[in-house]
Parts: structure tokens; C-alpha cells; sequence
């Protein structure tokens, strides 16, 4: 299949990337970055650089700027919004104006949708709470679902929080242990809904195969622990001289609104539809993960 995809240089896609080679995919990557294209790779500045006679059998909407790089100002909350509502929208705008459409889009979304539920476990049904990451899920995903209404099966991909080596979040979380130091945010009671990178690229794989499947998917790991109950497996792999908590009021002092979002509340998201499609994880729980991870 030739595959487009927008944030194809990012953290899931220098993973995905390497995995649709490996099938014989070819790729046409949107990025602002100066790349050179290789064999089965082009990187282009704009959708008008492919071809109208040139088909394009899927789309895999990856693009928006990381909610955890900036502190959230006024303005950063801007370019988060807009690195992917513009994007997406310009894509379905792309999508409506050629003769032959893309059989299938995968568009991004995070488990932000659902906002915050203390205990309760959400799975793609799940009620939603009002807060500015949940408001920026939902118009995505409006944004994002426009294309069904040109015939385009389309698959909201709601990510937890993506762990491997090499970057992503679990850098930052990982960092305190090698030090010695282990510690979980605030009560450490809040849920954290995480999957592996390399289940993430299993799954759109998976969903780029199956074609009866359609609508929202949350991509985590059946398994969502605690931010007290990560230390606890970390310290289990990595020997700490002091367990201690990271006070909530420091964290909202430091990252304002960003830390209330994204550290001192979560989500207990379970991947329902996923697992009724008879897709396997190769990293179903945190301990597995980890030791995969940590292997290096």
C-alpha cells in the first residue's frame, strides 16, 4: 500500500516507520523537517506534493505537538490545539478533493478524551469530563470524523501513555531512579493508562488490516496501574536508597494546569474494543514492559 502520514518523525513514528518498510508498504511522510527521501520514503512540505493520479490506500494522522514539552501558557495551549486541529482538518479538506479517497484513516487521539474519573474504568464508551486536554480530544476527533462522511473508514486511535526507551514520557519518569531516588506524584493513587510503543505499532498495524473495524480505539495495555503502583515496579528493577512522593502543590507550582491534566489526575482506561477484535498484546502488563524496556 502507499501510506501517508503527518508526524511520521516523532516518537511513534521513528517506530512505525521502520515496521511498514519491513511490509512492503510505501510511504509519503508530511513533515517541516528538511529530510531527504530514501527508497519507499518520501517527505514532503505539503499534501499537494502527491500526485493526484498517484493513489494513496491509507492515512495515519500522527501530527500535534507534545502536551508535555512546554509549560501550558496561553500561547503553547494554542499550538497544541492547532499543530492538530489545522492539520486535520487540512487533511480531510485534502481527502475530499481527490477523485479516488484513502480506504482507511487512522487518526490520533489520547485517552484525555474521557477527562478525569478517579476509579472508575472507562472503556470507549466512558462518559467525559469537561477539561482542556478532554475539549481538544473531542474536537479532533470531530475533526478527524468529517472524513467518514466521504466514505473513508476511520479509526480515532485514543493513545495512554506511551513507554519505551529512548524518549517519550518514560524518560522523565525514569530519570529519579538513577539517581536512587523512587517517587509517584501527589497521592499516588491516580491511574496511569500506559502501552508500550511497540503495542502501539502492533495495533495500527492491526487496524490498518482490518477492515470491518471503525470508530473510536483506546491503544493501552489491559493492564493500568498507579503512579505509586509504576515506582513500585521500577524499584523492583532499579535499587533505591529513598521512596518518597513529589508533593501535588509543588507539581501545580512548577507546571501549573499541565501538571493538574496530565501528572496529579487520570485515567483507568481499559482497551475494550481491541480486545474484542482478538488483538494480543505482546506487553499486557507493566512488569513485562519494563523488563523489556530497562533490557538496554
Amino acid at each position: 500500500m502507499h501510506i501517508l502520514i503527518t508526524g511520521g518523525t516523532g516518537f511513534i513514528g521513528d517506530a512505525l516507520v521502520p515496521a511498514l518498510r519491513q511490509d512492503q508498504h510505501t510511504l509519503s511522510i508530511l513533515t517541516r523537517q528538511s529530510l531527504d527521501s530514501t527508497d519507499g520514503v518520501d517527505y514532503i512540505a505539503d499534501f499537494s506534493e502527491i500526485p493526484a493520479e498517484k493513489p494513496v490506500h491509507a492515512v495515519i494522522n500522527l501530527a500535534g505537538v507534545s502536551l508535555a514539552d512546554h509549560r501550558w501558557s496561553g500561547r503553547y495551549k494554542r499550538e497544541i490545539v492547532n499543530s492538530r486541529l489545522d492539520t486535520t482538518q487540512a487533511l480531510v479538506s485534502w481527502i475530499a478533493g481527490r477523485d479516488q479517497k484513502p480506504g482507511v484513516l487512522l487518526s490520533g487521539s489520547a485517552i484525555g478524551y474521557y477527562g478525569h474519573h478517579e476509579d472508575e474504568v472507562l472503556d470507549e464508551n466512558g462518559s467525559a469530563n469537561p477539561g482542556f486536554a478532554q475539549g481538544l480530544c473531542e474536537q479532533w476527533e470531530a475533526a478527524a470524523n468529517q472524513a467518514v462522511e466521504q466514505g473513508v473508514r476511520t479509526c480515532l486511535l485514543r493513545l495512554g501513555v506511551v513507554l519505551d526507551s529512548g524518549g517519550g514520557a518514560f524518560v522523565q519518569m525514569a530519570r529519579p531512579f538513577r539517581f536512587g531516588v523512587g517517587n509517584w506524584i501527589g497521592s499516588g493513587r491516580q491511574w496511569l493508562s500506559w502501552i508500550h510503543r511497540t503495542d502501539v505499532v502492533r495495533a495500527i498495524l492491526f487496524l490498518l488490516r482490518e477492515d470491518s473495524l471503525a470508530g473510536p480505539f483506546n491503544l493501552t495495555a489491559p493492564d493500568a496501574v498507579t503512579s505509586r503502583g509504576f515506582c513500585e515496579a521500577m524499584a523492583a528493577r532499579r535499587s533505591t536508597l529513598v521512596n518518597l512522593p513529589v508533593p501535588a502543590t509543588l507539581m501545580r507550582i512548577m507546571l501549573g494546569e499541565m501538571a493538574e491534566e496530565l501528572l496529579i489526575k487520570g485515567q483507568r482506561v481499559v482497551p475494550a474494543r481491541l480486545q474484542q477484535a482478538d488483538f494480543e498484546f505482546r506487553y499486557p502488563s507493566l512488569e513485562t514492559a519494563l523488563e523489556d524496556i530497562l533490557a538496554d
